[in-house]
C-alpha cells in the first residue's frame, strides 16, 4: 500500500549495527506479556475510542536449532520444496555470516509418525545461504498430503528434530474444488498475526489446500515509523533494512512468530514479493524510500531478492536462479494459479516520471514477462485462471467521497499521488487516484483485459497491497468475464488506522457507498478490517470468505467470518 502515514525520522547514516545476539535469542525478557499488553487496549473493530499504546512484547523462541520452524511451497502434481532454517549455536543468527556448516537428514512420508516414508535424503546449511535449506522433493503422488521433518546428522545438535511439517502436493487430472487462502501485508510491529493462526487451523482441519501470499511479507521501516496503533513488538535490525544482513535479520524476526510458523507448517504456500520486501513503491529503478547516502538501488534490491529466496519456500532452480520469481502452477484441469512480479520490471509510475500523456504506454510487467504471460494463457487449458497480482487491478475511482469533508480523509489515504500534486476536483475521475496501483498503468491493463477475452478466458485475479477488502467483476467488451478478490491485509495499518477513526465508525459505509456508486465493477469494499481471504474455486463458481480478526492488537484474538458472496459464470456476483 503506497498511501500511509509513519513517522519519519532521520535515517542513520552508519549502518553498522548489528541486533547482538544475545538480543535476537533472548527468551520472554521485558516486564509485560504479549496476553497482557493486549488487555491493555480496547478492541480495533469497535466504535471505542482511539486504542492506548501497548507495551511492546518479546517472543519467546524456540530452542536451537529450528528456531525459525519449517515450510513448504510451489506445489506440483509430483513434487513440493520443504523449507527449514539451522540455527548451529547463538552466534549464528541470522545476517551473522557465521556457524558452522550443518548437515540434517530430512523425510517425507504419508502419516504423522514419518514411519511410512515416500522420499529422505541429506542437505546441508551453509553460512553463505544463511543456513537456510530448501529441499525440493520429488517423486510425490499428485494431491496427496504428506508429512516431513528434518533431524541435525552431526555437530552438537546431533539428533535433534525439527516441528513436523504438513503439506500438500497439487491434484491432477479433473479436479472438483480448489480452496486457497489469500493473505498480504502482514506488519510486525503494527500487530499480531492471529490471522495466521486460524489459517492453521482451518489447513489442519481439511478446510485449506493452499495458501497464495500476495506480497509485503516483511516491511522495511525501522522501528517506530510505521506501526499502527503500535508497535506490539518491535522490529529488528531497529534501523532500515538496506543491506543483505538487515534483511536476513529481519525476515529471521518475523519467522520466531509462533502463529506464522504455524501456517508455514500446516500447508503450502506459494508467493510473490510487492514493494515492501525491498523498499516502498519500487519500480525497476528506483523506490520512493530510497535515499542516496543508503547506496546504490540496484545493490539494495539483488540483497532483498537474495535473502527473500533464502527464507520463503520456493522453487529456486525456476526462479532466482534465472533471476525472476514470476511462474506458473496448475492445479489440475480446475485452475492455473499464474504469478506475475508486477515490481522488477515496470517502469517509474508517470507521477514521478512526468506528467502522462494520451497513449501513455508504460508497463508494468515489462516486455519478457508480459510476453511470458500470454503464452501461458493460450497455453493454459484450465476452466479458470487465477492471476497472483501484488497491487490493485480493477479502476479506483473517488466520485463523491472526495467532495463530502467528512469522507474525504478516507481518499486522502487510499492515495499518495493524485492529492498531492493539487489536481482539480473535476479531473480526479480522469486520473488515477494511484498510480502504483494498475490505474497508473491502464494501457497495459486494457491490453491484458483484451488478451483474456480474445482467449476467452476467465480470470480471477487475487490481490494484496491495499490493506482493506474490494471484490470487482472484469468486464470485456460488456460481458463480465471474471472477478478480482482484494484481500485485507494481516496487520500492516488500513483506513481507519491510516485515518485515525474508529474502526466501525458510520463514515466508512458512507464513504463505501460513495466508492461503489463511483465504480461500477465494484461489488464489494471494507475499509477498517484486516484478515485474510478464502477462495473457493469450483468448475461454475468462486466463493469467497472474508475472515477477520477482531483485534491485531490482541495476542491470540478470535478470527470470524465477515462478508461472503460469489461470482458465478454468466450471473457475476449477483444480488
Amino acid at each position: 500500500m503506497c498511501s500511509y502515514e509513519r513517522v519519519r525520522e532521520p535515517k542513520a547514516v552508519d549502518r553498522q549495527a548489528r541486533v547482538s545476539r544475545r538480543r535476537f535469542l533472548r527468551t520472554a525478557a521485558v516486564a509485560t506479556s504479549a496476553a497482557g499488553a493486549a488487555a491493555m487496549v480496547p478492541s480495533a473493530q469497535s466504535q471505542s475510542p482511539l486504542p492506548a499504546k501497548p507495551i511492546p512484547a518479546e517472543v519467546e523462541l524456540q530452542p536451537l536449532p529450528f528456531v525459525h520452524g519449517v515450510a513448504s511451497g510451489d506445489p506440483l502434481p509430483d513434487a513440493v520444496v520443504i523449507w527449514t532454517r539451522i540455527t548451529p549455536d547463538e552466534a549464528a543468527f541470522p545476517g551473522s555470516g557465521g556457524g558452522a556448516a550443518t548437515r540434517v537428514r530430512w523425510r517425507v512420508a504419508r502419516d504423522e509418525e514419518l514411519r511410512d516414508a515416500v522420499a529422505e535424503g541429506e542437505a546441508e546449511s551453509h553460512p553463505e545461504s544463511d543456513h537456510t535449506i530448501h529441499v525440493d522433493v520429488r517423486g510425490l503422488d499428485a494431491g496427496t498430503v504428506y508429512y516431513y521433518a528434518f533431524t541435525v546428522v552431526d555437530g552438537p545438535h546431533k539428533g535433534a528434530v525439527s516441528p513436523l511439517g504438513r503439506t500438500t502436493t497439487a491434484p491432477a487430472g479433473h479436479v472438483d474444488r480448489q480452496r486457497w487462502a489469500i493473505a498480504s501485508c502482514a506488519n510486525w510491529e503494527a500487530g499480531f498475526f492471529s490471522a495466521y493462526a486460524d489459517m492453521a487451523q482451518r489447513a489442519l482441519a481439511g478446510q485449506l489446500d493452499l495458501t497464495v501470499f500476495l506480497g509485503d511479507y516483511i516491511y522495511e521501516f525501522a522501528q517506530y515509523e510505521y506501526a499502527g496503533y503500535g508497535p506490539v513488538r518491535l522490529h529488528h535490525p531497529a534501523h532500515e533494512t538496506v543491506s543483505l544482513a538487515d534483511y536476513r535479520i529481519r525476515y529471521g524476526r518475523y519467522r520466531t512468530d509462533p502463529d506464522l510458523q504455524d501456517a508455514h507448517a500446516a500447508l503450502p504456500w506459494v508467493v510473490v514479493w510487492d514493494d515492501h520486501e525491498v523498499a516502498n513503491n519500487y519500480w525497476r529503478d528506483g523506490a520512493e524510500n530510497h535515499d542516496p547516502y543508503e547506496g546504490d538501488f540496484g545493490t539494495r534490491r539483488d540483497a532483498a531478492m537474495r535473502a527473500y529466496f533464502e527464507w520463503m519456500p520456493v522453487r529456486l532452480s525456476e526462479t532466482s536462479e534465472q533471476g525472476r520469481i514470476y511462474r506458473s502452477l496448475e492445479f489440475g484441469d480446475l485452475v492455473e494459479l499464474t504469478i506475475m512480479d508486477l515490481r522488477t520490471y515496470r517502469d517509474v509510475e508517470f507521477w514521478k516520471g512526468g506528467a502522462r500523456q494520451p497513449g501513455d504506454a508504460r508497463s508494468m510487467l515489462g516486455s519478457e514477462q508480459y510476453d511470458w504471460l500470454t503464452d501461458t494463457l493460450e497455453r493454459s487449458t484450465a476452466a479458470w485462471n487465477a492471476l497472483g497480482n501484488s497491487v490493485m487491478f480493477s479502476p479506483l475511482h473517488v466520485g463523491a467521497t472526495f467532495n463530502n469533508p467528512a469522507t474525504r480523509p478516507v481518499v486522502e489515504s487510499l492515495s499518495a499521488n493524485i492529492l498531492s500534486t493539487k489536481v482539480p476536483v473535476p479531473e480526479l475521475n480522469e486520473l488515477p487516484l494511484n498510480g502504483d496501483q494498475w490505474d497508473g498503468y491502464d494501457f497495459e491493463r486494457r491490453r491484458l483485459i483484451n488478451t483474456l477475452g480474445r482467449l476467452g478466458k476467465h480470470p480471477i485475479f487475487l490481490t494484496g497491497d491495499i490493506h482493506s477488502e474490494w471484490a470487482h467483476t472484469i468486464t470485456h467488451a460488456g460481458a463480465e468475464i471474471g472477478c478480482e478478490i482484494v484481500c485485507s491485509s494481516i496487520t500492516a495499518p488500513n483506513v481507519a488506522e491510516a485515518t485515525k477513526i474508529p474502526a466501525g465508525h458510520r463514515i466508512f459505509d458512507v464513504a463505501s457507498s460513495y466508492l461503489r456508486a463511483a465504480n461500477p465493477s465494484l461489488h464489494h469494499v471494507a475499509l477498517d478490517t484486516h484478515g485474510y481471504t478464502i477462495v473457493d474455486i469450483t468448475a461454475e463458481a468462486v466463493g469467497v470468505e472474508y475472515l477477520r480478526v477482531g483485534d491485531i492488537l490482541a495476542a491470540h484474538s478470535p478470527v470470524r467470518s465477515g462478508a461472503t458472496l460469489t461470482w458465478r459464470r454468466g450471473a457475476g456476483f449477483g444480488q
